[in-house]
């Protein structure tokens, strides 16, 4: 017999797919609301499309084509973002499009487009229709009873589908009970609706095989630049750092031991106040070479975990920070390198600018990534061109081929989120 835990388990379980369900059916639901929505500009694209074509046989529609297939494109790429939104591959959009009727017939991908718009008003518009009016019965019949007196006895019966007569409370009642089979048939029946209105979208609109390769060619090469940019960057502040600090307080240590020398001959007393501001300089040379060292790759990502680390910046921060860091698994050396300097640039930003009272750093990892949001209340109105630190920051990211995203309307608040592949 199981045992408790095992019952316990399998109850949680059973109550995840209940919401895992009904999450399902709510994104199909908004997919095919959605869907409506560019079945309405798929038409107006069918329309004019044939309009041009109609209008071609007499020559005054040649001067339509451009403008014809420049819609054509504009509607089909809000429906490649629709359904890149959605999940799955993403739907790339082709850089350029024919401008003519010949090069417009020759070209696959304006045909393929034109086969999504005919199956996207007829297919796509029945499977919205359906599948928005599907909720409504679950709605009508829930509510039945509150109303259905307001109905003549025919119309009530109808609402039964004819298997009683609707005369009082308890029929009402009974129709209402039928909520229940119309929401078993719309959970069950909605997510498969939404995919098949997705199918021909995903079909007919996804990029050619080398479209991809070629982004990502591009995408690479836009990276390695990148990391080129912020290698040197790197190497511009550890020099400015050693040179303005470190090497600075060596040559007073110089200068300061070569005085006392001089010094000691003559009065020990000011020779050995020399060597004391001698001692403090090189001391201070020497943290702030340990600066430096710990800027290049902090000890504590070595010896501890990001964890770690991100709490010492917490501890460090003018501004009252939360940590929730939840990494089971460490990640690249590199990776965590770079999540501590996104953490500490960011830190430092909201310390000098956005009069925050309080700050949160969220770090997770999920699968193959690893996720870092920073959220303060401060004033807002972030930008990267005001010199801030935020496009150093972003070319980081993207030297690790990573993403960045930044919100900070005005007034607040601010949140940037960073996601990078994590490596081996």
């Amino acid at each position: 017999m199981p045992t408790d835990d095992a019952r316990a388990d399998q109850e949680t379980a059973d109550r995840w797919d209940v919401f895992a369900r009904a999450r399902a059916t709510l994104d199909a639901l908004e997919h095919l609301f959605s869907g409506l929505g560019t079945v309405v500009l798929a038409l107006v694209a069918l329309l004019l499309v044939i309009g041009t074509a109609l209008t071609c046989l007499v020559g005054v529609g040649l001067l339509l084509v451009p403008a014809a297939l420049r819609g054509l494109r504009a509607i089909t790429d809000r429906e490649r973002a629709r359904l890149s939104r959605w999940g799955g591959p993403e739907m790339i959009s082709p850089e350029s499009g024919p401008s003519g009727l010949r090069a417009a017939v020759a070209d696959r991908t304006t045909r393929r487009e034109l086969g999504w718009v005919g199956a996207h008003v007829t297919l796509g518009l029945v499977l919205s229709v359906v599948g928005i009016t599907l909720p409504m019965y679950v709605v009508r019949n829930a509510t039945f009873p509150f109303w259905w007196w307001l109905l003549p006895e025919d119309e009530a019966a109808s609402m039964s589908m004819g298997l009683w007569p609707v005369r009082d409370l308890y029929g009402a009642i009974g129709v209402g009970l039928l909520s229940v089979a119309w929401l078993v048939i719309v959970v069950m029946v909605l997510p498969g609706m939404a995919r098949l209105q997705a199918w021909p979208g995903r079909r007919l609109l996804a990029p050619d095989p080398g479209t991809d390769l070629a982004l990502r060619v591009a995408q690479l090469t836009a990276t390695r630049a990148a990391a080129l940019d912020a290698h040197a960057t790197e190497l511009r502040r550890i020099e400015r750092s050693l040179h303005d600090g470190t090497q600075n307080r060596i040559v007073a240590v110089t200068v300061l031991v070569g005085a006392a020398r001089r010094a000691l001959a003559r009065d020990p007393a000011v020779a050995e106040e020399i060597l004391e501001r001698a001692q403090d300089a090189a001391e201070q040379a020497l943290a702030e070479l340990r600066g430096v060292v710990r800027s290049i790759l902090p000890p504590v990502l070595t010896d501890r975990s990001l964890a770690d680390a991100l709490t010492g910046l917490a501890t460090a921060c003018p501004v009252p920070c939360r940590i929730d860091a939840d990494i089971p698994v460490r990640c690249a050396a590199s990776v965590e390198a770079t999540a501590y300097f996104v953490a500490a640039e960011t830190l430092t930003n909201i310390a000098k600018h956005s009069q925050a009272r309080h700050a949160t750093v969220t770090a997770r990892r999920d699968d193959d990534r690893l996720h870092l949001q920073i959220t303060d209340d401060g004033h807002g109105g972030a930008d990267e061109r005001s010199g801030s630190g935020l496009v150093g920051i972003r070319r980081r990211i993207e030297a690790h081929d990573g993403t960045f995203m930044l919100d900070s309307p005005p007034g607040g608040p601010t949140t940037l989120t960073v996601s990078l592949p994590c490596g081996s």
